[in-house]
């Protein structure tokens, strides 16, 4: 490898918001993340939103006011 035209490869710690730590390596250094595979919905198999500026919240009051009509059936 040439020296000089690569990147520090440093130890980094990541952080999640569910309080997971992973210590890595990487040229950016330490950061924090909002999702990790130890709360990630696919990995762990349990619904969890993620809401970025209420849209969750936004979708649900959007789609609850249409409720399921029902269908009566005439004999």
């Amino acid at each position: 490898m040439k020296k000089g035209i690569h990147p520090n490869y440093v130890k980094a710690t990541i952080k999640c918001a569910c309080g997971n730590v992973i210590e890595t390596r990487s040229t950016k250094g330490d950061y924090t993340v909002e999702i990790c595979s130890n709360c990630h919905p696919f990995f762990t198999g349990k619904q969890k939103f993620v809401d970025s500026a209420g849209m969750v919240e936004k979708f649900q009051r959007k789609y609850n006011k249409k409720t399921a009509k029902k269908v009566s059936k005439a004999n």
